[in-house]
């Protein structure tokens, strides 16, 4: 059989479960006892191990057979899951990761795993195993829950308390082939009852009656009795595979942890509070989620959408030229052909750069995995929020953006956020927020990441600076904070007093900087020391058709992107200044340093009279500069055209465009004059 054919769909469909199998074993991590979610790993790693071997790689489908022999005992309770566990686990993704992008390169696929592989056989056959004989009270799944009580509920169990009663949490296990699930969960409600009061249990009971849960329920009881006859009366319901009671001993006052009468193993079990908050949707009901999409997409190459584009920005060109032909034949049907052709046209553009839209959700993922091996590598307690992973940005951002942002979030985790000592130090709680957050704004999408540590140490920035010869003296006294803080991303600038495989060496954030402003961004970085960070990266929504303004220099056009345009102005001549051997104006009270395209460019000049001068004030983040131009031609939406491989490095320009009437009209990159 030749699997040729089927080999891009199954590299496509390989990172897709690959990517659900991350999330949903940081989703593991955050609710340890959770068999649903164990069952969603498993089934993953079954379909990935069934292509594999359908495909021919047979390392790939080995690797993945012992890890789900793994995830099958952890869903038999065979196995607890514990913190070593979930580390082999998250290894063994790792090298089938690695393993599909070697066969997506070219490769065969095949990988050193005898280690991973060693300990995987090592959790199957090892001491981890529960014995028939344990208790219900140290079974190693008696872990810290995530049980959310409310106002009422907390007030119900500290009154019940104070007259005498006790509250447990009795986690009930069904056995794997139970038949009338929801008869059980009626049996053992019934017998719970008898012996005190019900409040809550999870999942809710409506789910529980529709049988919308695996193997395991958790309710709280008040009672009198004691655990011990508590888990003798609801064992003795049939097929109850096993019992775990465990006492709510310490309400915290925000109700969502409580701390509970914990056995010797407990030790070695993960600790929710430590978690790492993954990126991806809670899910009350995993398979639910199943059903809405099926037959609603379809894979397209982006190579095809590509070849759409570019024919699409063919169109533009000529639509371009259709709209100068009409205005200057003004006739009455043309133009009005010419004008629907137009609203078409508009309306075609607009689906097809949203079909080229893609969620940051795709960049996004990989960082709570990351974020969780980081806090491990620097000792530190980090919460990951990611808020509006949804938003959508064109894919040639997306496919740049990601190393910039892990650039971002090392730098956060290292020299943002502290050590839990210091945070407890400081008054702070131990456990550091990094916030990820994208959303839209005009034709832009900011991406923000914001943490709640240290901030930047203003002084120690500057003296930095001053040592490495990135400012000087004179120029120190004049920059704002804002300026200061963007100092870091200077290249070869580091803070970093030892090199670690984190940080130090001064590679990283110019990094960032440069990407991002070769994206047409621009990266903004607020701080307040003692407090946290929050670094701004405003990217467009796509690089292929912009929105310009045309001006003209003696008789060539140029285009500069409305993105950096505050505005326009016609200043008299006698009003230039001259500061420092450059011509200046005063604009609204600021000093704007003017720039003569003609004299950048070398345009051929030609002597006038004219007492004025046509100026275009651009941006790029704090600073400005006037652009001075013989006239404005007007706004207009154009293709933007690489000049190729070998015009990469002309100053200034980032790209040309071709007119309606043919021209060719160079596009200014605003950024480069002002730098």
């Amino acid at each position: 059989m030749d699997t040729n054919q089927y080999l891009e769909i199954f590299i496509d469909e390989s990172k897709e479960h690959l990517q659900a199998m991350n999330e949903h074993l940081l989703e593991l991590e955050k609710d340890p006892v959770n068999i649903a979610i164990v069952n969603e790993v498993f089934r993953s790693a079954h379909t990935l191990k069934g292509m594999s071997a359908t495909m021919g790689y047979e390392d790939l489908a080995d690797l993945t057979h012992k890890m789900e022999n793994v995830l099958d005992a952890i869903r038999n309770h065979k196995i607890a899951v514990t913190l070593e566990i979930m580390d082999v686990v998250f290894s063994s993704v790792d090298d089938l990761e690695a393993m599909v992008n070697d066969i997506s390169s070219g490769g065969d696929g095949k990988r050193d795993v005898t280690e991973i592989v060693t300990k995987l056989l090592e959790i199957e056959q090892g001491e981890t195993v529960l014995s028939p004989e344990v208790k219900g009270e140290e079974s190693p799944l008696s872990l810290k829950s995530d049980f959310q009580y409310d106002e009422f509920e907390r007030t119900v169990i500290e009154q019940s308390k104070e007259q005498g009663f006790t509250c447990y949490e009795v986690a009930v296990f069904l056995r794997a082939d139970c038949v009338l699930k929801a008869a059980r969960v009626f049996m053992v409600f019934e017998v719970l009852e008898k012996c005190g009061e019900v409040i809550k249990s999870v999942p809710p009971t409506e789910k529980l009656e529709e049988e919308k849960f695996d193997e395991y329920f958790t309710v709280t009881l008040i009672t009198k009795e004691p655990a011990e006859d508590i888990e003798e009366k609801v064992k003795k319901v049939s097929e109850v595979d096993q019992v775990t009671v465990m006492e709510v001993t310490n309400l915290s006052m925000n109700g969502s942890h409580q701390e509970k009468t914990a056995p010797a193993q407990e030790q070695k079990q993960i600790d929710v509070k430590k978690e790492i908050k993954p990126a991806v949707k809670k899910r009350d009901d995993v398979k639910e989620s199943k059903h809405a999409v099926t037959n609603k997409t379809i894979r397209v190459n982006i190579e095809r959408l590509d070849i759409l584009m570019n024919l699409f920005e063919e169109l533009v060109i000529d639509r371009g030229r259709l709209e100068s032909i009409s205005s200057e034949l003004n006739h009455s049907e043309l133009n009005e052909t010419v004008e629907h052709m137009s609203r078409i046209s508009g309306d075609l553009q607009t689906i097809i750069l949203n079909m080229r839209m893609v969620p940051v959700e795709t960049v996004f993922n990989r960082f709570p995995k990351m974020v969780r091996q980081l806090t491990r590598d620097l000792n530190k307690q980090v919460n990951l929020e990611i808020i509006g992973a949804e938003t959508e940005l064109d894919r040639t951002v997306i496919d740049e953006i990601g190393d910039p942002l892990i650039h971002l979030i090392r730098n956060a985790m290292d020299h943002g956020i502290e050590m839990p000592a210091d945070r407890v130090a400081k008054g702070k709680p131990a456990e550091g927020t990094v916030k990820l957050k994208a959303y839209h704004s005009g034709n832009h999408v900011f991406i923000e990441i914001e943490d709640d540590g240290a901030g930047i140490h203003k002084d120690k920035v500057l003296r930095k600076a001053l040592d490495k010869g990135i400012v000087t003296e004179e120029q120190a006294l004049t920059l704002s904070d804002r300026q200061i803080y963007e100092l870091i991303l200077a290249s070869g600038f580091s803070t970093a007093d030892v090199v670690s495989d984190l940080s130090g060496r001064g590679v990283g954030l110019d990094v960032v900087k440069t990407t991002i402003e070769s994206l047409g961004g621009s990266i903004t970085i607020d701080s307040v020391e003692g407090s946290g960070s929050i670094f701004s990266i405003q990217l467009p929504l796509t690089l292929s058709i912009i929105s310009v303004m045309l001006v003209e220099v003696e008789k060539e056009k140029y285009a500069i992107p409305l993105s950096s345009i505050i505005e326009t102005a016609i200043v008299k001549k006698d009003e230039v200044l001259n500061a420092h051997n450059q011509q200046v104006i005063d604009f609204r009270g600021k000093v704007v340093p003017l720039l003569f395209l003609e004299n950048i460019f070398s345009v051929p000049h030609q002597d006038d009279e004219d007492r004025f001068y046509s100026i275009v004030i651009v941006r790029k983040g704090e600073k400005m500069a006037g652009l001075v131009v013989d006239s404005f031609i007007g706004q207009k939406e154009v293709v933007l055209k690489s000049l190729g491989n070998y015009l990469t490095n002309v100053f200034a320009i980032s790209g040309a465009t071709i007119l309606g009437d043919g021209q060719v009209a160079l596009i200014v990159d605003c950024n480069a004059l002002i730098k």
